[in-house]
């Protein structure tokens, strides 16, 4: 997966290029039609799946609109973001919450285990775990996972630069877990990277839950990213009782020029 940017009339335009696919992000910066049409035309043009500009907000979406609303703009479930309640997600209030509570006292029960902060007295050992992961993963025949985690790895290595914190997770000498995580806003937290060695049952269910408790006295939501389509993480992140979705749309290849003027 390979990102480039430009630099344009105050705004920055973002492109990927994934498995030979090329898709464009809406530029970011103050608004301008014309930037916007030249971005949306450059985007049919080397995109050649049905979702050549994607990620746009609901705002800029209803901007978008304005400008010819002949363009076709979905919904993009798959890149829908998942936001809880931090105090929930600590707490796990209720009977909603009954089976993940069970699993995470079993986990405490059967085994021996610790809690860490990230720094770089213990970077070398996480990325350690990192290739353990993978390899029990099989991230070599998974295109996402093996892009995934060199992120995470490039992420671990540029911890403070980035400004992430992150906790692990050690079950009895051995890293069994970990997170990575910083500040969104003033009452939001984002979760980048939780990764955990399912050998130790019910590993996901503590790095989720200590990680919460961390973050539950600085903000009052905590943003877990989206699913991207993949079914067992869905049912993941729907079984913890988001508060609510961060939306996002993606415009379809079937746009049809040339633009209208409108008043804008």
């Amino acid at each position: 997966m390979h990102y480039r940017y430009a630099y344009v009339k105050g705004n920055v335009i973002l492109a990927c290029t994934a498995a030979g696919i090329s898709r464009l992000h809406p530029p970011i910066g103050p608004r301008d039609p014309e930037l916007m049409r030249e971005v949306i035309r450059l985007a049919l043009d080397i995109g050649d799946d049905n979702k050549p500009l994607m990620l746009i907000d609901p705002e800029t979406a209803k901007w978008m609109k304005k400008i010819d609303p002949a363009l076709m703009l979905v919904p993009d479930l798959n890149h829908f973001e998942y936001v809880y309640r931090a105090l929930d997600l600590a707490k796990l209030p209720g009977k909603k919450y009954l089976k993940i509570r069970s699993q995470l006292n079993k986990f405490r029960k059967n085994y021996r285990h610790t809690v860490e902060p990230i720094t770089p007295e213990n970077r070398e050992e996480i990325m350690e775990f990192l290739v353990k992961w993978c390899e029990s993963k099989r991230c070599k025949n998974n295109f996402t996972l093996a892009h995934e985690i060199e992120a995470c790895s490039y992420a671990i290595e540029h911890l403070t630069e980035l400004h992430l914190r992150g906790l692990l997770i050690r079950v009895g000498s051995k890293i069994g877990a970990i997170s990575l995580f910083e500040r969104l806003n003033a009452n939001t937290a984002l979760i980048h990277f939780e990764k955990g060695l399912t050998e130790y049952e019910g590993i996901y269910k503590v790095i989720n839950a200590e990680t919460a408790a961390v973050l539950a006295s600085e903000v009052e939501y905590i943003n877990r990213e989206s699913d991207l389509g993949v079914s067992g993480l869905r049912e993941a992140k729907l079984r913890y009782h988001p508060h609510h979705m961060v939306e996002v749309y993606s415009l379809k290849q079937q746009t049809c020029f040339p633009f209208h003027e409108y008043a804008l």
